[in-house]
């Protein structure tokens, strides 16, 4: 989620948001509804990134907001499983991005 995005959305009125997020948390339940068999780990928000580095610890910067794990045949069959998520649907998501688990 670009920042600039959540900030757009965090600045409207109360109501606007209440109302984004009425219709966006019934359509994500619904999601997970519908989804169920693929999901492993429903995830959560995840707050601000601190960076290690070899050098010290720092406060960071990256796109993700969540994270959620799902098993799917191929990382197009997972990417399709997203095409409709409310993230990118309802709320100021700009993507979900899929990172297969390597073995």
């Amino acid at each position: 989620m670009k920042p600039e995005d959540l900030a757009s959305f965090r600045s409207l009125p109360k109501a606007e948001q209440d109302a984004v997020d009425a219709v966006g948390l019934e359509q994500w339940a619904a999601w997970e509804d519908r989804n169920a068999a693929s999901i492993l780990d429903r995830g959560g928000m995840v707050g601000k990134t601190t960076r290690v580095t070899k050098d010290g610890v720092a406060a960071a910067v990256n796109p993700f907001c969540g994270y959620l794990v799902v098993e799917a045949e191929s990382i197009e069959a997972a990417a399709r499983l997203f095409q409709d998520h409310p993230h990118i649907t309802v709320f100021p998501g700009d993507g979900v991005d899929i990172m297969p688990f390597l073995t």
